[in-house]
């Protein structure tokens, strides 16, 4: 009998494509997509509570922020992260033009000229920029071929992050430049930094913060970082934000006060309740349980990312997803540490949580690149 052959055998090659593609994509990690919606979804209900009593409620935003989300996930997911790093210098490029225009032209708040403003909304440059590294510094590193990186390849990758880290410094945002650091040492590390070199670098980035305490910080800044090791000094000034959180989270106790029903947020006594501090927000209102669900997704959120970095097909893929995901383990890690008074106040949100579009498209973004990469574990070979 002769082969099959015209339209019917390329009907049948189309078929088994699709079946593999599909069988491919099932096995895609989509337990770090279903965390994903459950802590957005936390997000939109916490910063409903948090805002129903300013004279603007941030839902209806945070629901268009989380929809355009879903898209930029899809998308991201979909393009091939190789194509993406290939794009690399010109990403970083537009990040860094716009991290220029925003300190010539930027909105500012909070003491910092950290924002564009388009109409009624705002974008915050400095988060775009951030991928646009991580992008740029997979691209770098990825290229190398030895165990060990040279001390050439080590400064060229301190420098893609200096550049951008500086120019957020200067807004001044010292809370979002220190983000580019996990990014780059957790990539580093991966990439294949010799334990004496990291030590050094270690000892420079020390006498570089004691350098920022002297001559690059304002007064407000050293006030939170001394208000932090003595809150009791100013109780109703510097000190009065960290006090209310504590309360807000201590009165929280094991079940919560019930949705809507917390004294520090629905009476306005806390502070930027639904950008930063919207984690105490949670702790009051759902108590114990509320905070230990929403870390347990952020956990497995990160396992999962860590997983697919393990069993991604290349160098590339592994790097590009470790610096993502360096940088919203450390967000969560810090934004929770300093609602309780662990860390000094700074302007770090929580992701998927806080309000804010800039930070919460970027986080999708990043999801939909973890995913793309484990995706492409079985296609484009």
């Amino acid at each position: 009998m002769r082969p099959t052959s015209g339209p019917i055998s390329a009907i049948t090659s189309r078929s088994e494509a699709a079946g593999a593609s599909l069988a491919h994509l099932a096995e895609v990690r989509w337990g770090l997509l279903a965390a994903t919606l459950l802590l957005a979804a936390i997000g939109l209900a916490t910063v409903h509570s948090a805002s129903s009593e300013l004279a603007t409620d941030y839902l209806p935003r945070q629901l268009v922020w989380v929809a355009v989300g879903l898209v930029l996930l899809l998308v991201s997911m979909s393009v091939d992260y190789h194509a993406l790093v290939g794009l690399a210098i010109p990403f970083y490029g537009l990040g860094l033009l716009l991290l220029v225009i925003v300190l010539l032209a930027g909105h500012e708040a909070g003491g910092a000229r950290a924002w564009l403003g388009i109409g009624a909304w705002r974008i915050q440059p400095s988060e775009f920029a951030k991928l646009a590294t991580a992008l740029l510094l997979a691209r770098h590193l990825g290229r190398v071929k030895q165990r060990h990186l040279n001390l050439r390849q080590i400064a060229v990758a301190v420098a893609i992050a200096a550049v951008p880290m500086a120019l957020v410094a200067v807004e001044p945002d010292l809370g979002g430049a220190a983000m580019f650091v996990p990014m780059l040492l957790g990539m580093l590390i991966v990439a294949g930094v010799r334990v004496r070199i990291l030590a050094a670098f270690t000892l420079v980035f020390v006498l570089g913060a004691a350098a920022t305490w002297t001559f690059g910080m304002q007064d407000y800044q050293r006030q939170r970082v001394a208000t932090f090791l003595r809150p009791e000094s100013d109780p109703l000034g510097a000190g009065y934000q960290v006090r209310q959180s504590k309360i807000a989270v201590g009165s929280g106790e094991f079940l919560g006060r019930g949705y809507m029903q917390g004294t520090q947020s629905q009476l306005r006594f806390l502070p930027a309740r639904h950008t930063d501090f919207v984690f105490a927000v949670l702790a009051e209102e759902w108590g114990f349980l509320g905070v230990a669900t929403a870390l347990a997704l952020y956990g497995f959120y990160i396992a999962n990312g860590a997983e697919v970095a393990m069993r991604a097909r290349d160098r590339l893929g592994v790097l590009l997803v470790v610096g993502v995901l360096a940088v919203i383990a450390f967000h969560v890690l810090y934004n929770t540490a300093m609602v309780v008074g662990l860390v000094p106040i700074t302007g770090i949100p929580l992701p998927f949580l806080s309000y804010g579009g800039s930070f919460m498209l970027v986080n999708f973004i990043a999801t939909g690149i973890i995913l793309g990469v484990d995706y492409r574990r079985y296609v484009n070979r």
